[in-house]
């Protein structure tokens, strides 16, 4: 019974075919599947897209192409092939070149890893001050030996030893370990500090670090450095109570741990925040930090009257930008890259630099900058642009130039000082709370 079944089955699915073969033959609908075929065999390539369904004949319930329509629309084909193979060119040029810059960059830092490894560090303190060399560092240090240089740089003048690291980072896990148990930290003797303030910088640092590099994702907790970075932010607020933690810190610290030991970080930060300018914007010296802004503020009008009279009649002053530059060292404001790059001249020159840097930044956009009023200026410097590069920002940074009326800035933050000049709270609100 179920042979029959599967016969009748079968009679019926070839009466069916036999029908509808019949219906296309005499509808003209049947199709041609290999004429199809090499009619896509004889473009140049297989088309990837719809744009080539211009090439294809109509289906036959709509009216033929006639040869001058099916010419303009082979035509119309050439041109967008022909386009596209236009821009993948281009595209393939540009690659090219940034290929060749990288190799030529890529040898051009072998080349001076070499010349710094050999010729440099063995003799760091005759040569460090020699023309050759202050051209060489302007170039920016080989990333390879970075943190070795800055160490250099930043020297030592605190004396801080590994072990002496070692004894504030356990009093640190000491207060965390406390902290978490009670909720609040032991008072300890000769803190410097109420235990208000410590609680909050624990908690500050906490904070901060998951904001730190969050692109990255090697600082935020369960990240390679989040551990490494709270060591170094822990024990800096042990030896220096009296600063504690202050907002910014963790990018510089950041910034020293991507490239030293984590003892050695340790010391290149406590040191670097201990230097004269560091220490004002840390400490929030507002008399200080007001002779800081004074002094930019000669240099920026020596450079760009244009951009500085336009800030000044928006009143706009430089602590609202400034603050985060010199906070951060331009490693939250700029590509880490670049950032790195202004740490070198930095290590070099000196606090200048990052004024000087200042001044390149607002040169390089002096042209957007003086077209915004107050509330777009301080937006836009407050949050610059991501494609800012280094070759663009430092052709900047060169042309400006950091004397006025023959004084340099060391002389003009000098007289600044000597002669006690009072800068007015209202020059600078954000300093007035």
């Amino acid at each position: 019974f179920k042979g029959l079944v599967g016969f009748l089955n079968f009679s019926k699915l070839l009466i069916h075919v036999c029908a509808q073969n019949e219906y296309e033959a005499r509808t003209g609908r049947m199709t041609k599947p290999s004429l199809q075929v090499g009619r896509r065999r004889n473009l140049e390539f297989e088309p990837l897209s719809t744009t080539a369904l211009i090439l294809e004949d109509r289906p036959a319930h709509l009216p033929a192409k006639n040869a001058e329509e099916a010419q303009r629309h082979r035509q119309e084909y050439d041109e967008m092939v022909a386009e596209a193979k236009k821009r993948e060119m281009k595209e393939a040029q540009r690659r090219k070149k940034i290929m060749k810059e990288r190799f030529k960059q890529e040898e051009n830092i072998a080349h001076a890893m070499i010349i710094w490894n050999v010729d440099i560090l063995p003799n760091w303190e005759t040569i460090r001050n020699t023309r050759k060399v202050r051209e060489l560092w302007w170039q920016g240090v080989p990333p390879s030996i970075r943190g070795k240089v800055w160490s250099l740089a930043i020297g030592n003048e605190l004396n801080i030893t590994h072990e002496l690291y070692e004894i504030f980072l356990s009093r640190a896990k000491e207060r965390w370990k406390s902290f978490r148990e009670t909720g609040s930290e032991n008072e300890t003797e000769d803190s410097g500090a109420s235990g208000a303030d410590r609680e909050a910088s624990l908690e500050l640092i906490k904070l901060d670090i998951s904001r730190t590099f969050p692109s990255l994702f090697i600082f935020q907790k369960g990240g390679p450095y989040h551990d490494l970075l709270h060591n170094v932010l822990g024990a800096y607020t042990c030896y220096r109570p009296d600063v504690g933690y202050v907002q910014g810190m963790s990018f510089v610290a950041a910034v020293l741990i991507l490239n030293l030991e984590e003892a050695d970080a340790f010391i290149a930060f406590a040191n670097l925040l201990n230097k004269p300018c560091q220490l004002a914007f840390f400490r929030v010296d507002h008399s200080m930090m007001l002779k800081y802004f004074a002094s930019f503020e000669v240099f920026f009008e020596e450079n760009l009257p244009n951009l500085f009279a336009h800030l000044k009649t928006n009143n706009l002053t430089p602590d609202i930008y400034l603050i985060d530059w010199i906070f951060t060292l331009y490693s939250k404001s700029l590509p880490l890259d670049l950032a790195c790059r202004v740490w070198d001249v930095f290590c070099r020159d000196g606090e200048e630099f990052l004024f000087r840097t200042a001044l390149g930044i607002l040169k390089l956009y002096e042209g957007i900058l003086v077209q915004m009023d107050f509330i777009h200026i301080a937006q836009f410097l407050t949050k610059l642009p991501e494609d800012i590069t280094s070759e663009k920002l430092f052709a900047c940074i060169t042309t400006v130039q950091m004397q006025s009326s023959n004084k340099r800035w060391t002389q003009v933050f000098a007289s600044l000082m000597k002669d006690g000049k009072e800068v007015e709270k209202n020059h600078s609100p954000a300093l007035k709370s």
